[in-house]
């Protein structure tokens, strides 16, 4: 079985990605950065992943909708989203994906490094 090695975090802020990957660094995770729903789906090592930290508003594709494309190709990392536009139908709807946490931003640092820390007992 290959070894899940990497946190993949996909959000098209600049400042944000690079506060998860400092955040998640110095927590001893290595990361792999995307900004764009295309550039995930592009990359051909998800074996490699201990969790896809997924931004809900991607601009022309949902983290949502990235969530069940990576489904429908049997992409099975654990998703954990953030957001900053919280809504009961973001809500509900990334719950129904299967995501395995939902974090509201600005989120506490903690809250992040807990979630990951689940995705890699999974």
């Amino acid at each position: 079985m290959p070894v899940r090695e990497s946190v993949f975090v996909v959000d098209d802020d600049l400042s944000m990605r690079t506060s998860m990957d400092r955040l998640l660094r110095g927590h001893g995770f290595a990361t792999t950065l995307f900004d764009t729903a295309h550039a995930l789906l592009d990359h051909d090592r998800f074996h490699t992943a201990i969790c896809i930290i997924l931004d809900i508003d991607l601009g022309a594709k949902s983290g949502i909708e990235v969530r069940r494309s990576l489904a429908e190709k049997g992409i099975a990392a654990p998703v954990i989203y953030v957001t900053g536009n919280d809504s009961p139908a973001n809500r509900a709807a990334a719950i129904a994906s299967g995501c395995i946490a939902y974090l509201i931003k600005p989120f506490a640092g903690q809250s992040l490094i807990e979630s990951v820390e689940r995705a890699r007992v999974l």
